[in-house]
């Protein structure tokens, strides 16, 4: 008889995705022994639908969606999420007797896990770790409501974290229970399935790009975390044909806009804006270098993704990055809050061919053994059956 399970998650398919709705789907679309429901915001076109192996429910107001810019979503209608989902939750597990309920990140769709978790003390909660901030952004964006963060912690039967930073974090905000690590996976194939040189060229035209040009590229959310800032400074110590390729938008956005043309660099650095995630491929395989100086990084599904394209990666030695970056073996560490320093790698990976070849076959091969899909889901299917 199959398992039932439940899942919380703020975000989900066809409109608000990222790291962790892909890793949700893959996760489940291969795993067939368990009957997946899932309570989300309302962003689809119906309160109810089916999206691969979940049955998604959707609560509070919808969210407009237009063309293929994501919303921002208030922290009003997050609170609004808390309450429905709660209440959604017990409605769906009076009709199916859950075995496990599953959070996906310690957000606000946590607190919704936690308020069923005191409600049905007996179903085990398994948490899902794969924050990106810092603690003391968390900290300061809880605010008074931090002693009921910890609660999540605590109450949790299990926690599945994404590195072992995650893990350990977890265990600093209060849990007990057993923990484990299992990062997210990458669908290897689709990513370093080489776009034909028509689709590249086209991409270069529409980016302004010259063949002899290094094209550095970033895709992340134009947050303070993540550097892009520090990113378009590196500009400035380099040669004029090396050319930046920004994906992603932001409360940011406009400052580092603006940036830019103080810096008198705006032809050199493109914004691409929101990019659906099927489409990356194209924009990482048209690039020479992945950078991402982050300032805090629970993971970095996004890391992987550019290796498996084969492309060497730059980034900080911080949060669960070392998990996968091995400096000088498959990547390059660069100091955090330092233009020059990520100035100097690019230069080092444009200067030594040979070590910029060491690095992408080592990163390639690394992804292929450990963050294989398959491979993540074995372990996944052991979470679930400890539960």
């Amino acid at each position: 008889m199959a398992k039932k399970a439940l899942i919380f998650s703020l975000a989900y398919y066809p409109h608000l995705v990222g790291g962790a709705e892909v890793s949700v789907k893959e996760i489940t679309d291969r795993i067939g022994d368990v009957e997946f429901d899932m309570v989300t915001l309302y962003a689809g076109s119906s309160r109810f639908e089916r999206i691969g192996n979940v049955n998604v429910y959707r609560v509070g107001p919808k969210i407009r969606v237009t063309g293929s810019t994501l919303p921002h979503i208030s922290y009003f209608v997050k609170f609004q999420y808390v309450f429905f989902a709660f209440i959604k939750s017990l409605l769906l597990h009076k009709q199916r007797q859950y075995d496990f309920i599953w959070s996906i990140m310690a957000s606000y769709n946590a607190f919704s896990a936690l308020f069923f978790k005191w409600i049905h003390t007996k179903v085990p909660f398994l948490l899902n770790l794969q924050e990106g901030d810092s603690v003391e952004h968390i900290r300061k964006a809880l605010g008074a409501m931090h002693p009921l963060y910890l609660q999540i912690f605590k109450k949790a039967d299990y926690i599945h974290a994404l590195s072992h930073f995650l893990e350990d974090y977890g265990k600093e905000m209060g849990a007990s229970c057993p923990s484990e690590v299992v990062p997210n996976g990458v669908n290897f194939k689709f990513f370093s399935t080489i776009p034909t040189q028509g689709q590249i060229k086209a991409l270069h035209h529409e980016l302004g790009i010259d063949p002899f040009d290094t094209v550095l590229i970033t895709t992340s959310r134009l947050v303070q975390k993540n550097a892009v800032a520090d990113i378009i400074d590196s500009l400035t110590h380099l040669p004029t044909s090396v050319k930046l390729v920004i994906l992603g938008i932001g409360p940011l956005e406009k400052m580092l806009k603006e940036k830019t043309v103080l810096l008198g660099l705006d032809n050199r650095v493109r914004f691409v804006g929101f990019v659906p995630h099927r489409e990356m491929p194209l924009y990482l395989h048209s690039a020479n270098i992945f950078i991402r100086p982050s300032l805090s990084e629970g993971f970095g599904i996004s890391f992987v993704e550019a290796m498996a394209t084969g492309l060497p990666v730059i980034a900080t030695p911080v949060g669960g990055i070392p998990d996968f970056l091995k400096d000088g073996i498959t990547g390059l560490f660069c100091k955090s809050e330092d233009p020059a320093s990520i100035a100097e790698k690019v230069d080092l990976l444009m200067k030594d061919q040979e070590l910029r070849e060491s690095i992408i076959e080592n990163a390639r091969a690394m992804v292929k053994e450990k963050y294989d899909w398959n491979l993540i889901v074995g372990q996944m299917k052991g979470i679930f059956a400890r539960l």
